[in-house]
């Protein structure tokens, strides 16, 4: 009778422990799964700064150009 006893606390513990691994496991996926949206939410912005950066460099470039061509005229406009 003893031994049935013994076995029934064995089975009860061993469930106990069941259920906190599986909170365990639920708190680690929705850890997770917060810094996969987190991850997704930073990749977007580097995308959207390296985007703003390309555009911002195209910019600097056409108005470099524009700076030449005016330096151009200019010199043109004051030597006869």
């Amino acid at each position: 009778m003893a031994e049935k006893a013994d076995y029934k606390e064995i089975i009860t513990e061993y469930k106990d422990q069941i259920r906190i691994l599986k909170d365990e496991v639920s708190e680690l996926q929705d850890n997770c799964k917060a810094k996969d949206g987190a991850l997704k939410r930073t990749s977007q912005k580097y995308e959207n700064t390296l985007e703003d950066l390309d555009k911002s460099n195209e910019e600097a470039e056409k108005l470099k150009e524009e700076i030449k061509v005016l330096k151009g005229k200019s010199t043109q406009i004051l030597t006869p």
